[in-house]
């Protein structure tokens, strides 16, 4: 707990923002988990172009 505490006193600022502002970016972490799913599930056995239109097609 220790180093934990130590490492949000480091970056106060940005902690200090995630608490006091009102958006958020967790719509677009949404969006890259789902990105990097697909390419591990498509690695080695697909094309680019279709993992490009998996990515550009899917919600």
């Amino acid at each position: 707990m220790k180093g934990f505490a130590g490492f949000l006193r480091q970056d106060l600022d940005a902690v200090t923002a995630g608490l006091r502002l009102s958006w958020s970016s967790g719509v677009v972490e949404g969006h890259v988990n789902r990105v990097k799913t697909l390419k591990r599930a498509m690695y080695g056995r697909a094309s680019f172009e279709l993992f490009r239109t998996r990515i550009l097609t899917q919600p």
